[in-house]
C-alpha cells in the first residue's frame, strides 16, 4: 500500500507543469475555460480585464466632459473602439452560479490569452459566459493533497479539538469524522442518500449548469464551438444553427479519442525516452558550441581592440609630434622678439656696437648687423605667428566606422536584412511598425528593437520584442519623445544584420478619443456622416446650385459645423485627422461651449459678405483675431494648402501658406490655455496661439464646398489585425 501511495504521489507531481496558470504562474484557483480552450484562474482573467479597463480609460475619460453646448450631447459612442471593448453594464462579474457578485465588473471583453497570446473575445456576457474547469480543479486538489500527504483534513463539525476527517459529503460541502457523519447523516433519512467521498477540500456541484441560462442543465455538446450547451442554447440561442450531439455521445467519443491517444503515447514510451536522451545530448552539444562561439567572438573583438589601440597610439603620436614642432617654432619666435627689447639680445648687441669709435672696425661689423636689424624691423610691421594653433587637420573622422560597428552582427548565412516600411509605419497613441522581408518564408521570427533618443544623444539601451509576423504595435511610449526602431530576422539560431533605423516622434500629449456628434449642430442636408461617426463629407452641390439665381446680388455660402461628442475641461490632449486632398475649404480647431451655442443657434445672414463664422463676429476680416482671450481658434485648410492665420508679424501670403500635411494634429493644453497645430508626418508644430479655456472646449470642424475629414483611428492590436485582413 505504501508503494502504491508513493507511486501516486510521484505521478501526480510529474504533471505539475500542466497545473500551473499561465498568468500568475501558480497552481490554478477556480480555473475558467477560455474560447481558445486554454484555462486561466478566475482572479487572473478578471485582473487582466480590469487592467485593460484602467489603461483604456486613461485615454480621456478622467479629463473629459460629455456635457454638450446645449446640454443634450449624446454619450460617447463605442463604435470606434468596438474592436477592443464592448459595453457590459448589465453583466454579472462571476462566471458561475452561487458566487458573490463583485462591483468591480470589467467592461473590456477582449484580451490576449496568456497561454497562446491570441486575442480572445468573451462576448457580451464576459466572464459570466465562461465554463469553470471542474476536472482541472479536481486534479489540482488531488495534487495539493499529494503534496501535503502528511497534513490531515480535519472534521468541520467536531467540537474543539476537531478530529481527523474520514469522508467528505459532496451535497453538504463539508468533511466529517466517523462520529459526526453518523450524527448528521442518520440512517433512514434523506441525508443518508448524500454522495460522499474521501476527505477533500474541493467541493464541486453535481450538475453543471449553463452559464447562458443559469437555471438549465448542460445536456448537449456543440460540435462547432466545441463547448457544452443546454437545450435553450440550441432552440433559440447562439447555437440554434449549430450541429449538436448528446452529452453522453460526446463523452463517449471524446473519452475514446483521449484514451486512444494516451495509449498511443504510452506505447511510444521507449521512443520518447530515446528522444529525451537525444535532446539531452543536443543540449550538451549546444552548451559546448555556445562557449566556443563566445570564445571566437571574444577573439574577434580583441583583434578589433588591438587595431583600435594601434591606431590610437599612431594618431596620438602624430598629434604630439605636430604639437612639439609648433611649440618649438613659437619658442624661437618668442626669443627673437625678446631680443628686440632694450639691453636684450640683438638690440643690446647693436647698442654695444654703436660704442665702437674705430671707423673701419665699426663698418666691418655694422653692415651685417644692419641687415639683421632691418629684418627685425620688417617683421614688426607684418606680425605673423610662426605656427597655427588649430588642430583641425588632426580631428579623427569615425562616422563611417561607427556606422559599421553599429551594424556589427553575426554572419547572416544568406538571410536578407529586413526593411522597415516608412510609409506604413506611424505613431499615434501607440507606434505601429511595419517591415518587409525579401525572403519572408526563410525567416522563423523577427526581433523588433526600439529605444528612446535623449536630447543630449545619450545612448539608451535597446528594448526587444519577439514578433512572428511583419508588423507590431508598440505601446507605453513616453510623450513628446523621439524613438528609434530597427528589426532583424531570425532563422533558427542565425540572425540577420539589423535594418536601418526609423526615427518617430510621439505626440506631445495623450491621444484624445472622440467621434463626430450627430446631433449637436449636425446639418444632415449638407453633411454626410458614416456609421462609425469617424468620417464626415460635405455634400455641396444641388443646394448651392438652387441658390445661384441670387448671383446678381452676390451669394455667399455658409460653413457647416460639426463637433466632437466629448468635451475637455482639464489636462493636455492631442488628436489627429486627415483632410481629403479634394477639399475646397475646411476649418479645424477648438471652440468653447458658449461660442458653439452662438454659432449653431444664432440666425445666419448667408447673403452678407461680412459674415465670418470662423471669427465669431461680424467683422469681415481676420485682422481682429489677435486678441488672446478669444474662446476659439480655427485654421483654414483647403485646395491642398494649410493657411496660417494673420498675425502682426506674419501678414504676407507667401509666409502664411504651407503645403497641406497628410495628417494634421491638434494639441490643446487646457490648463495653460494654448492650442497648437501639428504636421503629423514629422510631428512639427505649424502654428500655435493662446485660447480662452474658461468653458468646456470641443474639437470643432467646419466645411464649405466639397470636402471630407477622417479622424485618425487609435492604434491597437485589433487595429493591426483588421488592417492585415484588409
Amino acid at each position: 500500500m505504501e508503494g502504491d501511495a508513493s507511486d501516486s504521489l510521484v505521478s501526480i507531481k510529474n504533471i505539475e507543469r500542466e497545473l500551473i496558470c499561465p498568468a500568475c504562474k501558480e497552481l490554478f484557483t477556480h480555473p475558467l475555460i477560455l474560447p481558445c480552450q486554454h484555462s486561466i484562474c478566475h482572479k487572473c482573467v478578471k485582473e487582466l480585464l480590469l487592467t485593460l479597463d484602467d489603461s483604456f480609460n486613461e485615454v480621456g475619460s478622467d479629463n473629459s466632459n460629455q456635457s454638450s453646448p446645449r446640454l443634450r450631447l449624446s454619450s460617447p459612442s463605442m463604435d470606434k473602439i468596438d474592436r477592443i471593448s464592448r459595453p457590459a453594464s448589465q453583466r454579472r462579474s462571476l462566471g458561475w452560479r452561487g458566487w458573490k457578485r463583485n462591483s468591480l465588473t470589467p467592461k473590456t471583453t477582449t484580451f490576449p490569452c496568456p497561454g497562446c497570446e491570441h486575442n480572445v473575445d468573451l462576448g457580451e456576457r464576459g466572464i459570466n459566459g465562461l465554463f469553470r474547469n471542474f476536472t482541472l480543479e479536481t486534479i489540482v486538489e488531488r495534487y495539493r493533497q499529494a503534496a501535503r500527504a502528511a497534513t490531515a483534513i480535519m472534521c468541520d463539525l467536531c467540537k474543539p479539538p476537531p478530529q481527523e476527517s474520514t469522508k467528505s459529503c459532496m451535497d453538504c460541502s463539508a468533511s466529517y469524522c466517523n462520529e459526526c457523519f453518523k450524527i448528521y447523516h442518520p440512517w433512514g433519512t434523506v441525508k443518508a442518500q448524500h454522495e460522499y467521498v474521501g476527505p477533500t477540500t474541493n467541493f464541486r456541484p453535481k450538475i453543471l449548469m449553463c452559464p447562458e441560462h443559469e437555471t438549465e442543465r448542460i445536456n448537449m455538446y456543440c460540435e462547432l464551438c466545441r463547448r457544452p450547451v443546454c437545450h435553450l442554447c440550441k432552440l433559440g440561442g447562439n447555437h440554434s444553427n449549430h450541429r449538436v450531439t448528446t452529452m453522453s455521445t460526446a463523452y463517449k467519443t471524446l473519452k475514446e479519442k483521449l484514451s486512444k491517444d494516451i495509449d498511443y503515447l504510452i506505447g511510444k514510451e521507449g521512443q520518447v525516452k530515446s528522444q529525451i536522451s537525444e535532446l539531452n545530448l543536443l543540449m550538451k552539444e549546444t552548451e559546448c558550441n555556445g562557449e566556443r562561439a563566445k570564445e571566437e567572438a571574444i577573439t574577434h573583438f580583441e583583434k578589433l581592440f588591438e587595431i583600435l589601440e594601434e591606431r590610437k597610439s599612431s594618431v596620438l603620436r602624430a598629434i604630439d609630434a605636430s604639437k612639439k614642432l609648433r611649440l618649438d617654432k613659437f619658442q624661437t619666435q618668442v626669443e627673437e622678439y625678446q631680443g628686440l627689447l632694450e639691453n636684450n639680445g640683438l638690440v643690446g648687441y647693436a647698442q654695444e656696437v654703436l660704442k665702437e669709435t674705430d671707423q673701419s672696425c665699426f663698418v666691418q661689423t655694422a653692415k651685417q648687423l644692419h641687415l639683421r636689424i632691418h629684418k627685425a624691423t620688417e617683421s614688426l610691421k607684418s606680425f605673423r605667428p610662426a605656427a597655427q594653433t588649430s588642430f583641425e587637420d588632426y580631428v579623427v573622422n569615425t562616422s563611417k566606422q561607427t556606422e559599421l560597428l553599429g551594424e556589427l552582427s553575426f554572419f547572416s548565412s544568406g538571410i536578407d536584412v529586413p526593411e522597415i516600411n516608412e510609409d506604413q509605419s506611424k505613431v499615434y497613441n501607440n507606434a505601429l511598425i511595419n517591415w518587409h522581408h525579401p525572403e519572408k518564408d526563410k525567416a522563423d521570427s523577427y526581433v523588433l528593437e526600439y529605444r528612446k533618443i535623449n536630447k543630449d544623444e545619450e545612448m539608451m539601451p535597446w528594448n526587444e520584442i519577439e514578433v512572428c509576423g511583419t508588423s507590431k504595435v508598440v505601446s507605453d511610449l513616453e510623450e513628446n519623445c523621439h524613438y528609434a526602431f530597427r528589426v532583424r530576422a531570425y532563422k533558427g539560431s542565425i540572425c540577420s544584420p539589423c535594418s536601418r533605423e526609423l526615427i518617430l516622434h510621439t505626440p506631445p500629449a495623450p491621444v484624445f478619443s472622440f467621434l463626430f456628434d450627430e446631433k449637436c449642430g449636425y446639418n444632415n442636408e449638407h453633411l454626410l456622416l458614416n456609421l462609425k461617426r469617424d468620417r464626415v463629407e460635405s455634400r455641396a452641390g444641388f443646394n448651392i446650385l438652387l441658390a445661384a439665381e441670387r448671383i446678381q446680388v452676390g451669394y455667399y455660402t455658409s460653413l457647416d459645423y460639426i463637433i466632437g461628442d466629448i468635451g475637455i475641461t482639464k489636462g493636455k490632449h492631442f488628436w489627429a485627422f486627415r483632410v481629403e486632398p479634394y477639399s475646397y475649404l475646411v476649418k479645424v480647431g477648438v471652440a468653447s461651449s458658449d461660442k458653439l451655442q452662438e454659432w449653431l443657434h444664432s440666425p445666419r445672414d448667408a447673403v452678407s459678405p461680412r459674415y465670418e463664422q470662423d471669427s465669431g463676429h461680424d467683422s469681415g476680416s481676420e485682422d481682429a483675431c489677435f486678441d488672446s482671450s478669444q474662446p476659439f481658434t480655427l485654421v483654414t485648410v483647403g485646395m491642398k494648402k494649410f493657411f496660417i492665420p494673420k498675425s502682426p508679424t506674419s501678414n504676407e501670403p507667401e509666409n502664411r501658406v504651407l503645403p497641406m500635411p497628410t495628417s494634421i494634429g491638434i494639441f490643446l493644453d487646457y490648463d495653460k490655455g494654448r492650442v497648437s497645430f501639428y504636421d503629423m508626418d514629422h510631428m512639427k508644430c505649424l502654428y500655435e496661439r493662446q485660447v480662452d479655456c474658461s468653458h468646456t472646449m470641443y474639437p470643432a470642424f467646419a466645411l464649405m464646398g466639397s470636402g471630407g475629414i477622417q479622424l485618425e483611428e487609435p492604434i491597437t492590436a485589433k487595429y493591426l489585425d483588421y488592417h492585415e485582413d484588409m
